[in-house]
């Protein structure tokens, strides 16, 4: 995984149980691609270097400041646009990660999945989701902290849009 002036890029391979019958990656199963490329951004996850360590690498801040963040953030919203199929033949693919919006309560990312582990591959899949941090012990959506919300500028590329 490698981060990008504007964007983070995660290399995410999709396995045999992800086939449908046409030998594509099957519809749902290109969200959990998407949760894969965004887990190791945004919570730390094995990653090539050190300056891409999620949480690990706090940018001067405790990971005591950050564990609430890690603890709950739920998926609010799921948009994908699928534009090509993309063939299970043991390649990984390519997801380009942005931050496009932060707001009190809430964050988006946008993706673009390309069917091959190149920049220049084509893009079989554009998405977005907003997610939000969630209280596990209220049972409800909570507010963003300051640290998280400085996670989140200061680590995950916007490519200028935040």
């Amino acid at each position: 995984m490698t981060r990008e002036a504007s964007h983070y890029v995660a290399q995410v391979r999709p396995r045999w149980s992800d086939m449908d019958a046409f030998g594509h990656v099957n519809h749902a199963r290109l969200v959990t691609l998407l949760e894969e490329a965004r887990v190791p951004l945004l919570f730390g996850g094995t990653t090539s270097s050190s300056d891409d360590a999620g949480l690990r690498c706090d940018h001067g801040r405790r990971a005591s400041e950050l564990s609430e963040f890690a603890k709950g953030i739920v998926v609010v919203r799921l948009h994908v646009d699928y534009r090509a199929p993309i063939v299970v033949d043991g390649r990984a693919v390519r997801v380009e990660i942005t931050l496009t919006d932060l707001r009190y309560a809430s964050f988006t990312l946008d993706y673009r999945v390309r069917t091959g582990p190149a920049e220049d591959d084509t893009v079989a899949a554009t998405a977005a989701t907003v997610l939000a941090p969630y209280d596990l012990e209220r049972g409800r959506p909570r507010r963003l902290t300051e640290a998280e919300r400085a996670f989140l500028t200061e680590h995950v590329p916007s490519g200028g849009r935040v």
